[in-house]
Parts: C-alpha cells; sequence; structure tokens
C-alpha cells in the first residue's frame, strides 16, 4: 500500500545530457557513441551510454584518440550555449506540470508532488513524454518519498531502463527494499565511491544495509549529512525543497587560456572579456559592486616555463553595476601586475564583497551610479539576452580572440546564435 498525506518527491534527471543535447539537432548521430570534452578539449566529461564501456570519464583526450576511432566514438568540445538552453527548456516543461520544483544542477530537478491526486507514476511517465516531445532530451524519473530515496528510485528507472520504461515508483515498501538491497553503498546520494570503502569495512555493503544502521552512530562517527542519507533511505524525510539561493556575495570569473599570452593587450583583452561576464552575472541578481580583485599566473606544471603568480585588489569610486567602469579599474590593476617575458596561461576576475542596491552606508554628497548608467546595462543584457551573450559587448572584448578557449570539436549554436540556424531545404 501507498501511504496517503505524506511527503512525495520526484527527481527528474536528463539521461546523458551533454550528449544528449548533441544529438538532437543530428539525429544521424541518434546510434553513434559520443563523448563530451572539458575546457580545451582536455578530457572526457560526459559519455553517451553506447560509449561508457569503452571510455572512462577523466581521460585525457589526447590519450583516447586511436580509441575513440577504433569504436566509432565521435569526441565534442563542451557547447555550454547549447546546453545551457536546452536545459532552460527541460526545466521549463517540467515546471508546468508540477506544483512546486528545485533546480539542482543543469540536468537534473526536484518536484513536490506532495497532495496530487492521481497515478504519480502515470505522472512521471507524462513528464517524460512530453520532456522528450519539446526538447529532444531523454530523462529518467525517480519517485519517493523522501529526496535521496527519489534519487535512488531515478538511479533505477536508468539502471533498469528496458525494465521500469525510466520511471520507478519507490513509495511501495516491496519496491523500495528490492531496490535498496540492489543498490551497492557507494551508488546512494551522498556517499560516493571514496566512502564505500568505509562502509564496507563496518559490513554496510548496500543501500539496504545504510538504510537500517544505527543513523546516531553514523553521526558521531562520519557526519549530519550521513546520519540524514540513512535517514531518508529508511523512509524519514529530512531534506526539503530548497529555498532560492541568496544572493551570491563573490563571484569569479577564470578561464584557462587556449593558447599562452605573452603581450599586455592580450591581458587586457581576456580581462575585459571575464569582467564583463562576471558583471553581468552580478545584475542578474540585482547587486552592485565595491572591489574587485584581479589575477593572473603563468603555467605551474611546466618545467621549461618560468613562472610567475600575482593578484591585485582595486576599489571602485562607487557601488556600481557599470561594466564600462569595472573594466577601466580592471586593466589599471592588470597594468601593475603585468610582467614583461613571461607566458601567461590564466586570467581571474573577482567581484568581491557585493550588495543589493541601497544596502551600502554612503556619505550623502557621495558619488553614485549615474540612471543613465543602469539603462544603459539595462539595454545591454536584453539585447545579449534575447540574442546571445555577446551581441553586444564593449570595444575592449574582441569576438574571436586568439586568447579563447581551445574548443575545436565545437558543434554549432543552434539555439542562440542566428548564423547556426538550421537550414531547411
Amino acid at each position: 500500500m501507498i501511504p496517503k498525506h505524506e511527503p512525495v518527491f520526484a527527481l527528474i534527471d536528463c539521461n546523458s545530457f551533454y550528449a544528449s543535447c548533441e544529438r538532437v539537432f543530428r539525429p544521424d548521430l541518434a546510434k553513434t557513441p559520443i563523448v563530451v570534452l572539458s575546457n580545451n578539449d582536455g578530457c572526457v566529461i560526459a559519455r553517451s551510454a553506447d560509449a561508457k564501456p569503452f571510455i572512462r570519464m577523466g581521460e585525457p583526450y589526447f590519450q583516447i584518440k586511436d580509441k575513440l576511432r577504433a569504436h566509432g566514438i565521435l569526441a565534442f568540445s563542451s557547447n555550454y550555449a547549447l546546453y545551457g538552453d536546452i536545459s532552460e527548456r527541460v526545466m521549463t516543461v517540467i515546471e508546468s506540470m508540477v506544483p512546486a520544483s528545485e533546480t539542482y544542477s543543469i540536468d537534473e530537478k526536484f518536484a513536490d508532488l506532495t497532495g496530487m491526486q492521481g497515478d504519480l507514476e502515470r505522472l512521471g511517465r507524462d513528464i517524460r513524454a512530453r520532456v522528450f516531445q519539446y526538447t529532444g532530451i531523454p530523462v529518467g524519473v525517480g519517485i519517493a518519498g523522501t529526496k535521496t530515496l527519489a534519487k535512488l528510485a531515478n538511479h533505477a528507472a536508468k539502471k533498469w531502463q528496458k525494465i521500469t520504461g525510466g520511471v520507478v515508483d519507490l513509495r511501495r515498501v516491496e519496491v523500495r527494499d528490492w531496490v535498496l538491497k540492489k543498490t551497492e553503498v557507494g551508488d546512494v546520494w551522498g556517499v560516493g565511491r571514496r566512502m564505500q570503502a568505509h562502509f564496507q569495512g563496518m559490513g554496510i555493503n548496500t543501500a539496504w544495509d545504510l538504510a537500517h544502521a544505527n543513523a546516531w552512530a553514523l553521526r558521531k562517527q562520519f557526519n549530519v549529512v550521513i546520519e540524514k542519507t540513512a535517514r531518508e533511505l529508511a523512509g524519514t524525510p529530512c531534506l526539503e525543497l530548497d529555498e532560492p539561493d541568496p544572493p551570491r556575495q563573490e563571484i569569479c570569473c577564470s578561464r584557462m587560456f587556449g593558447q599562452r599570452v605573452t603581450d599586455l593587450e592580450g591581458l587586457h583583452q581576456a580581462v575585459a572579456s571575464y569582467t564583463m561576464r562576471a558583471a553581468e552575472k552580478m545584475r542578474n541578481q540585482g547587486s552592485v559592486c565595491k572591489k574587485i580583485r584581479v589575477a593572473i599566473r603563468t603555467g605551474m606544471f611546466s618545467p621549461d616555463e618560468a613562472k610567475y603568480a600575482n593578484g591585485a585588489l582595486v576599489e571602485l569610486p562607487y557601488p556600481t553595476a557599470d561594466t564600462r567602469l569595472m573594466v577601466k579599474a580592471a586593466a589599471q590593476a592588470l597594468e601593475r601586475l603585468y610582467r614583461p617575458g613571461y607566458r601567461y596561461s590564466k586570467a581571474e576576475i573577482m567581484l568581491v564583497d557585493l550588495r543589493q542596491r541601497g544596502e551600502y552606508t554612503q556619505d550623502l554628497f557621495a558619488e553614485v551610479q549615474a540612471p543613465s548608467a543602469t539603462k544603459v546595462m539595462g539595454v545591454l543584457d536584453e539585447i545579449n539576452g534575447k540574442w546571445g551573450r555577446g551581441t553586444l559587448r564593449l570595444a575592449s572584448v574582441p569576438s574571436e580572440p586568439e586568447w579563447k578557449m581551445r574548443r575545436e570539436l565545437l558543434s554549432r549554436a543552434y539555439t542562440t546564435r542566428l548564423a547556426d540556424l538550421m537550414t531547411v531545404r
């Protein structure tokens, strides 16, 4: 029997999300194994299901090129614009079908189904069908009385997809117990492989064992997170949907360069680009900034390159969200840091001590950001939000810099760049 009037959670998780995004506009790749690479085409960070038997997560791309060719596996550079846009579409579809939800990651969303009438497993299948119909992304749905069990149900829905059809409801005790006994403790949300060895030494080998362990003893030996995990596996809700995160007090934007930068002009471009991106994030949460930290460094692991790293904190004349003023201040800090003769590999911009508008206590006659600047930044964000990031930018930010992140296997920005729109003939 399924208890009534008790908490019910669902976890909707996209299957092999990055790889699935690459297939949405490429139906010819439906049966082609795919891997997606990290920044600068470094290592494997995502795999389609049919690539997993041959490629491990984290394998360096330069080491596995022959193996990829041998198994007919196609590699892609990370296309963050595509993944972000499709993620937003997936989440919007889910939100239209549930009363409350929490976006857990770019490809996962918890939903609170408490009090909903009808067949919730059927609802899970409807969500799965509609997300695929509207976005082309396959998802799994796990339903249970706690968030940890919902995560476990989702794991089971994917692991035994041919049997489950991609949806598992663990509210029935007999189903929950079967899945708990079949799941290794290392596959439990919040445990992981690193802690698995500790549990195995205690005779805790499965999720079932953890659910029936002494929760207070686990708290003393490990921490409160493990205690809550055990209680949730046993069916006691300890976690609720998270409230929206408060505005961040720091925002950082940093990237490794696609190739070493040796001149001040190249560093100026990178710092301006990163400052512009950080300022955009800051305005999205309604904050203003009074201080900026700029840092640059060379490669730290090459024995043949001279090492140098330094940073500087610069204070703005008044709290602002004006990208133009922030870029100017960051450039002045960079000029103090730059030393010729080095091969720089990374730059970092950090906006610190952020506040909401009106939270700074200023002198009555202190200078403040002009209303015209606020309007200009609003127009900038509106245009870039509608037509894609970088459509409107400062003159100091080039569209195709030499130092940009290396993405030699990048797919088209099918959803965010006009030039990359599909052509139907």
